[in-house]
């Protein structure tokens, strides 16, 4: 597997969810949805409707079973991503049922495949003018990157991604080394 990189320009990142928008509705939101959670791709084409929608809104917080009997992940869903949940949610007028997978494929009843994810998102990414290399972990790192980059301390980043050192967390995440130590914390009361 070939290391990807994180989306650290927030233009690149903007340019990107403008084509998804135009694209598709499903296509924006796995977008979104990813670089605002950082949660795997696997669990992420694997939820389905149910899991974010509790029949009237989108759920404020994403539940995901974790493997080897730990303790179940939870996700905050921003409001990027609510937004984005509801306008997919309505553009479905309806067809989507609880049961259903959130990111289902046009061709049958499962999920988009993971090779069918990174097309979408490596072709994009190559429209805006993206030219390092992108796939489905760069939803993740681009997650990391700039919630590192807002004030989120690298222990709470250690835990979503299950690692067990900070260098570890830190080269996931595109920090450099001779990188700038600046770091937003923005309370905004």
């Amino acid at each position: 597997m070939e290391c990807v990189s994180p989306i650290k320009e927030i233009n690149q990142i903007n340019s990107i969810k403008e084509k998804l928008q135009k694209q598709s509705l499903r296509d924006y939101l796995l977008f979104v949805f990813g670089i605002n959670t950082g949660i795997r791709v696997h669990d992420l084409l694997s939820l389905k409707v149910s899991d974010v929608w509790d029949g009237q809104s989108v759920r404020e917080f994403l539940t995901i079973s974790a493997e080897n009997n730990e303790a179940p992940k939870v996700h905050y869903l921003n409001q990027q991503v609510k937004t984005a949940l509801e306008n997919y949610l309505a553009g479905a007028g309806g067809l989507l049922q609880d049961c259903d997978f959130l990111f289902k494929s046009k061709k049958n009843n499962l999920p988009i495949t993971r090779q069918q994810a990174y097309r979408i998102i490596n072709g994009v990414a190559k429209e805006v003018g993206i030219t390092e290399k992108i796939g489905m972990h760069t939803l993740r790192k681009t997650f990391g990157y700039h919630a590192y980059r807002k004030g989120i301390a690298i222990s709470i980043l250690m835990d979503i991604y299950n690692h067990h050192t900070h260098a570890e967390t830190l080269r996931y995440i595109g920090i450099e080394k001779d990188e700038e130590p600046y770091i937003k914390v923005d309370v905004n009361l």
